[in-house]
């Protein structure tokens, strides 16, 4: 029997978190700080027997509004059906006008509130009251607050669900595996695997991939301006409304 990409992926993380629970990480996971690893068992450790739930059927959803206007040419460049985990580097503008219908529900969560978070955030309340999306916002301190908060807002089912800055990756990639009928989307940062219900944007100094797998130069605050967040939110919701999932949006 064949076994999908996404059914692979999610096995792994059970496999993960499972592990973790029971005092593996630090062999499991390369590179990682015991403090790093500590948060991670606390969130496998919220869920029966230490593993990662298995994943959720969502609640019934309301039915989709009209169709999304095209994305522009420059948009996906020659290659119309990027492969999963690909990056694309949208053309400037390519996005403009590809907005969801008016009551498009997101939910969007968020970890800490250091300057780039924050930026993050008002960027995508304001595109959520510009184009008069349904916003939920649920703030975080610490990995098993963000943990609740996925799961909470997956639990009631939106139309998408937005991470906000790098303070949110480590869960995310443990969680959205789970999930897999619900659409999620990252600014300015990435996982490092992602599975085909996740898309992320990235830009030079915003492309932090999780803890243990961090470079030099990922992660610069300066680079998280209200231009670029705009920018972000509007390239990540067109790209989730035309059903181009599962890739990295590269801001250059």
């Amino acid at each position: 029997m064949r076994v999908s990409r996404a059914g692979r992926r999610s096995a792994a993380t059970v496999a993960l978190a499972a592990a973790v629970a029971s005092g593996l990480a630090t062999g499991l996971v390369s590179g990682c700080s015991p403090h790093a690893a500590a948060d991670v068992a606390r969130v496998a450790a919220s869920h029966p027997s230490g593993a990662a739930p298995a994943p959720s059927a969502a609640p019934d959803r309301p039915a989709p509004g009209p169709s999304p206007r095209p994305l522009g040419a420059g948009f996906l460049g020659d290659t119309p059906t990027p492969a999963p985990e690909s990056t694309v580097s949208p053309e400037p503008g390519s996005w403009d006008g590809v907005v969801p219908a008016a009551g498009y529900r997101m939910v969007l969560v968020t970890e800490g509130d250091d300057p780039a978070t924050t930026t993050l955030a008002a960027a995508v309340t304001r595109y959520a009251a510009a184009h008069e999306v349904a916003l939920t916002t649920l703030t975080a301190h610490g990995d098993d607050e963000v943990a609740a908060r996925l799961e909470h807002a997956a639990a009631d089912a939106p139309d998408l669900i937005v991470g906000a800055g790098d303070g949110v990756v480590d869960v995310f990639a443990l969680l959205t595996a789970q999930h897999l009928d619900q659409q999620f989307l990252v600014l300015g940062a990435q996982l490092g695997e992602p599975t085909d219900n996740v898309t992320a944007v990235v830009w030079p100094g915003a492309t932090f991939r999780g803890t243990g797998l961090a470079t030099d130069g990922d992660r610069d605050p300066a680079t998280v301006t209200a231009a670029r967040g705009a920018e972000a939110i509007g390239a990540g919701v067109a790209s989730v409304l035309h059903g181009v999932t599962g890739i990295v949006l590269d801001l250059r």
